[in-house]
């Protein structure tokens, strides 16, 4: 019996499967210790930085601070959208996502992701103020100020994730319904799609590479600008208070970024070297006795044309 299925998203693929991490069996239990515990105390870390800002009310007007509860805020959010379902593939428990679940981490994650980095950048610029133009400061990052920056990084990191998950869903998804990651990211998303993905790829890049090279260049502009003035300072004690007042945290903030980042780079190579065997079989791929297939719609413009419709015989 045949059954022909639109290309709607929601009667194709109704979930998908995180394949995750790759790791021996036998050390799965070690591997989900490692990753629970670094999870705890990143937020553990976390909450103390957030509640130390919160309970003295003296950093409440000072930016420097406002900026550094907000970030820590944030990062509570991003390693609880990635780092429980690396910890989920280390169980005998279900890798399977549904859609919608599927969409909203995509969403988060490059939502939360943005936004900390136009928070580093806000931050970078408040040092900048602070040490370069420091009789200034209190008029150009006033307390106020500070809150319509922080509001305005999160309605741009919102916007940014919002234009990459409906790119990545806005395509029609049948058949093959496992990611050879350990989230729902565009790369390996959009490896599943049954239509043209050039387009996606170009603005995913274009997007990403500039909010990342916007980001990265601005921050090294402000830091170089503060290096360069703290250089002039005569005294050796001027130099190591200017120094600590842009440095410490910062550096600390960086710590609970290490373990998603960690994670993400260790899976990149897996699935750059298993993406043409595995795209490769997404188009011919029998199941006991059942094939999808593509057959040509109005449009009869190939295998990547968005018009043809998914069949399953």
């Amino acid at each position: 019996m045949r059954r022909n299925a639109n290309t709607s998203l929601d009667t194709v693929v109704t979930d998908f499967i995180l394949l995750g991490l790759s790791h021996p069996p036998n050390l799965r239990t070690l591997l989900f210790l490692v990753f629970f515990f670094i999870y705890i105390l990143t937020q553990l870390g976390n909450l103390l930085i957030l509640l130390t800002v919160c309970a003295d009310p003296k950093l409440h007007t000072r930016p420097m601070y406002i900026l550094l509860g907000v970030l820590s805020f944030l990062d509570m959010w991003l390693s609880s959208v990635i780092v429980p379902r690396i910890m989920l593939n280390f169980t005998p428990a279900s890798k399977a996502l549904p859609f919608g679940g599927c969409v909203a981490q995509l969403y988060f994650f490059h939502f939360l992701g943005s936004t900390q980095c136009f928070l580093y950048t806000l931050m970078a610029y408040d040092r900048y103020l602070a040490i370069c133009r420091p009789l200034h400061y209190p008029v150009l990052m006033s307390r106020r100020l500070c809150t319509i920056l922080v509001a305005g990084a999160w309605v741009a990191g919102s916007i940014h994730g919002s234009i990459q998950a409906t790119l990545t869903f806005r395509l029609p998804y049948c058949g093959p319904n496992q990611i050879d990651y350990f989230i729902c990211d565009i790369p390996a998303v959009l490896r599943l799609a049954y239509a043209d993905t050039t387009v996606n790829e170009l603005v995913t890049f274009v997007d990403i590479g500039v909010v990342a090279a916007s980001c990265f260049m601005l921050i090294l502009l402000s830091y170089a600008s503060i290096v360069h003035a703290i250089l002039k300072i005569c005294t050796a004690d001027g130099r190591r208070w200017a120094f600590s007042t842009c440095g410490y945290p910062y550096l600390n903030q960086q710590k609970p970024l290490s373990l998603p980042v960690i994670a993400y780079t260790l899976s990149t190579t897996k699935l750059e070297i298993r993406a043409k065997i595995v795209s490769a079989g997404y188009w011919g791929e029998e199941r006991e006795g059942a094939e999808w297939v593509v057959r040509e719609g109005v449009g009869a413009g190939g295998r990547n044309d968005p018009s043809l419709v998914c069949t399953y015989e």
